[in-house]
């Protein structure tokens, strides 16, 4: 038997998937940060890791609906979001300055992955999938700016 390539729906619904478990896996690597977070930043950063956590964590019911919108099936067995992600899971001990930069080079991998899977929602004529992209695309653009504000002087707050 032939495989044959996946039609344009199908496509997106596994762009969906994607991106529903990277959601996920960017809330667990958020709380993680949330509760290891120190330092003299400690405050800002409890606060922000929790607030930018949350604000990722009610895309994966959003990516999750759209599949099922578009007759897909999305990730329900937990064991299937680490494969599915792209996104690096935390590990470790980590100081909060490499905390920050795993949230933006996961952030980086996103946006740039949500804007590849817009196009392909585009191709597909799927608007309403592209729309949701364009939308959450934002959040993490906004996400990984204030991440790089904490690194951008240099001034040693983050260790």
């Amino acid at each position: 038997m032939v495989a044959t390539a996946p039609s344009l729906k199908e496509q997106v619904i596994t762009t969906l998937n994607r991106s529903q478990a990277n959601a996920l896996v960017t809330f667990l690597n958020y709380k993680k940060y949330h509760w290891l977070t120190f330092g003299p930043l400690f405050r800002d950063l409890h606060l922000l890791f929790e607030e930018q956590g949350g604000e990722v964590f009610a895309m994966v019911d959003e990516l999750a609906e759209r599949s099922l919108m578009l007759d897909g099936q999305p990730i329900a067995d937990p064991a299937t979001y680490l494969p599915t992600a792209t996104v690096t899971a935390s590990t470790g001990k980590l100081s909060v300055k490499e905390m920050i930069a795993e949230a933006i080079a996961n952030h980086e991998t996103i946006i740039t992955e949500m804007h590849q899977d817009a196009d392909i929602a585009t191709e597909a004529g799927d608007i309403g999938t592209a729309d949701l992209y364009t939308r959450l695309v934002q959040v993490h653009q906004k996400h990984r700016w204030f991440l790089k504000e904490f690194l951008a002087k240099g001034d040693g707050l983050v260790s």
